[in-house]
């Protein structure tokens, strides 16, 4: 086996040994959400256990649960559309703006296509009460292509945490800490899934736009994971109910970052992360103090935040192209 190969095989099976870590149970569309625009272009199948979110030339589509819930586990196993997908955004998150319109909370996976040939790219981001000018984000690519099969993303939201995972490998960690004050969402949110037309900004800032020759863009949405405390949309404050299904989301085992997912987090993070805002020193100084600096990744990212040219996620992108040499072909985990 080659050397090359030899890395892109550890970073799958490394990779690979998280995906069925969690036990969660999974719901049907009709227990726990509504459609939120776009209803022609919602296709829910006849089980009601997956939902297709199209965009095309008229509109956009999305749904959203059915109840606001203060704190959380929100996942998905979600496929991305193929070939040219510039300009198209597909969006899993929480938010309360509805609501609370000028000091709303929010916690984003964002999906952005791409030119033919190039991959998508993922942006996460954490709102807390109204904090827009104090955006958190990252972007990452992947180690496997999200159009070919369904991959699990997913947001746990407690008291003490927030994190992101794909494929239950954590991307990013954050603490809450009293220096985050109202940065730190602290407001019931629903979960929101929903496709739409990003061109003015989505693909290389705006210079390439959604082609509608290919449309319809389907996106897939399966394996629907709502877990945590409900609470009345009017009132929009937890009751003494709550406390339990708190208890049981904190201590769950998603909700730790034990020392092997923190490797598994370096991991990721220095071979597929493309954007830091804790590293753009030209929007932010002096860090939030969220931000855990690491010297070791920061030598990779410019003072703008973006990765180097010729950085880690480069590396990680020539190595997806290389075809995988096994010396046993059934341990092949199949996420590439």
């Amino acid at each position: 086996m080659g050397f090359v190969p030899l890395i892109l095989f550890f970073s799958l099976s490394f990779f690979s040994t998280f995906t069925l870590a969690f036990n969660i149970s999974t719901l049907s569309f009709n227990d726990a959400y509504s459609p939120l625009f776009g209803d022609g272009n919602l296709i829910r199948s006849n089980d009601d256990n997956s939902v297709h979110l199209l965009l095309d030339r008229f509109t956009g589509s999305g749904f959203i649960s059915s109840d606001l819930y203060h704190h959380g586990l929100f996942s998905a196993s979600i496929k991305l559309p193929s070939d040219y997908t510039a300009g198209v955004v597909v969006a899993f998150y929480t938010s309360n703006g509805d609501i609370f319109e000028k000091t709303h909370d929010e916690l984003d996976f964002e999906f952005l296509g791409n030119i033919k040939g190039k991959q998508w790219r993922v942006q996460t981001n954490v709102y807390g009460n109204g904090s827009n000018s104090r955006g958190r984000e990252e972007r990452y690519v992947l180690w496997f292509d999200p159009t070919q099969e369904f991959h699990r993303y997913s947001i746990l939201w407690t008291h003490q945490n927030i994190i992101f995972y794909i494929d239950e490998v954590p991307i990013r960690e954050v603490i809450r800490s009293d220096a985050m004050g109202g940065d730190y969402p602290s407001k019931p949110m629903a979960l929101y899934a929903t496709i739409w037309d990003g061109s003015d900004w989505a693909t290389s800032g705006g210079r390439y736009k959604v082609n509608y020759k290919y449309a319809p863009f389907i996106s897939e949405f399966t394996n629907l994971v709502l877990k945590g405390c409900a609470v009345d949309p009017i009132q929009q404050l937890p009751s003494t109910k709550c406390a339990e299904a708190k208890a049981e989301l904190s201590g769950s085992d998603y909700a730790v970052v034990t020392p092997e997912r923190q490797l598994a987090m370096r991991k990721f993070r220095q071979r597929y992360m493309t954007y830091s805002y804790c590293y753009d020193s030209l929007r932010y100084p002096v860090p939030p103090p969220e931000c855990v600096i690491i010297p070791s990744e920061k030598m990779h990212f410019r003072d703008n935040g973006h990765v180097k040219f010729g950085g880690h996620h480069r590396h990680a992108k020539r190595r997806n192209r290389v075809p995988v040499v096994l010396t046993n072909p059934g341990s092949h985990s199949g996420t590439m």
